[in-house]
């Protein structure tokens, strides 16, 4: 990537036993500790050749740690007239449905255009500022090519109460977050969950993999089939999917990694195109049309972290996905 500086160090024998975060502090002292915890996080940190994820593991002597820092982007980001389908919005809170193409917050590569600038022009100053500069406001966050239901915090005492609800994801408390996926090939069961790691693929820095449970970060995506497409060749399926945990890509790796990968995903479900070549010239016209990978976020519920009132919200399948579901439905 242009721009961006490769950094390596190898400790020598006498380094005592450190969290990672830590001891990169120590090397390069011109990037905060918070900087470096997050380029941790966001995979641009290896020890021994292998991604580290975690800014907590610990490193010791003879440890090889290889820093990628990203080329740097304007520190704040402005606002920008972006037309936002707003589906509620009060003091503390809004919610949007997110088109497909839409990048979340600015970053290398996309500096402008993103959900943020169009929030900071349309809510000002309000955004909670937990998230930092960079993500004002953003709770959680869908691909580029996702679409679907997002919350956005105004003010900091709703990011926090919304943080909360989504780091546990629904497992002892209100939140609700269900995706509809187009997938290729119909499983086995009506319903099933799957169960697997992921980390940073070591082959591609771009792509998420399943990995053991000592590299990876836990994940659990639970699915549930709803019609197989066409009726009568079952070439592929539409299924409901819900996040137990909120990994990047888990949905997409989930299902490919299981064997049914997303229409659409040239990423994870690249091997399927001759599967694609058996559908009608209607169908992989309408599949050509979408342009993505074909997954929603359909339904959203949680606490509003002021009144306590539970908040639900559905939004159908946009235009690209509805074409391509009618065009397999026949």
């Amino acid at each position: 990537m242009s721009g961006e500086t490769q950094r390596e160090w190898t400790l020598d024998d006498t380094t005592a036993p450190d969290r990672l975060d830590r001891v990169m502090a120590q090397l390069w002292s011109d990037l905060s500790r918070s900087r470096l915890q997050a380029l941790i996080r966001e995979g641009q940190v290896t020890v021994d050749g292998a991604p580290a994820l975690d800014p907590s593991r610990k490193v010791a002597a003879g440890a090889r740690i290889a820093l990628v820092v990203p080329p740097p982007v304007p520190a704040e980001p402005a606002g920008e007239s972006i037309a936002l389908a707003i589906v509620y919005e009060d003091d503390d809170l809004i919610v949007i449905d997110k088109p497909a193409g839409l990048v979340v917050h600015p970053a290398a590569g996309h500096e402008s255009g993103t959900l943020v600038n169009a929030l900071i022009a349309h809510c000002g100053e309000s955004l909670s500022g937990i998230g930092g500069v960079k993500r004002p406001g953003i709770v959680h966050r869908l691909d580029k090519d996702t679409s679907g239901l997002l919350v956005i915090a105004k003010n900091d005492r709703a990011h926090q109460g919304l943080a909360a609800q989504f780091a546990d994801h629904g497992r002892s408390g209100p939140l609700e977050r269900a995706y509809l996926a187009l997938v290729w090939g119909v499983p086995e069961r009506q319903r099933g969950t799957v169960e697997a790691a992921l980390a940073r693929s070591l082959h591609n820095r771009e792509k998420i993999a399943v990995a053991p449970e000592e590299r990876g970060r836990y994940a659990i995506t639970h699915y549930e089939l709803i019609e197989a497409l066409p009726p009568k060749e079952a070439l592929a399926s539409l299924v409901r999917c819900e996040l137990e945990t909120g990994r990047t890509h888990q949905i997409r790796v989930h299902m490919a990694h299981i064997g049914h990968p997303l229409l659409g995903d040239l990423v994870y479900g690249s091997g399927f195109k001759t599967k694609a070549n058996r559908l009608a010239e209607t169908q992989q016209a309408a599949l050509k049309t979408l342009g993505r990978q074909a997954l929603h976020a359909a339904v959203l519920g949680f606490e509003h972290p002021r009144t306590g009132e539970f908040l639900q919200f559905e939004s159908p399948l946009p235009e690209d996905m509805a074409a391509l579901l009618a065009a397999l439905r026949g």
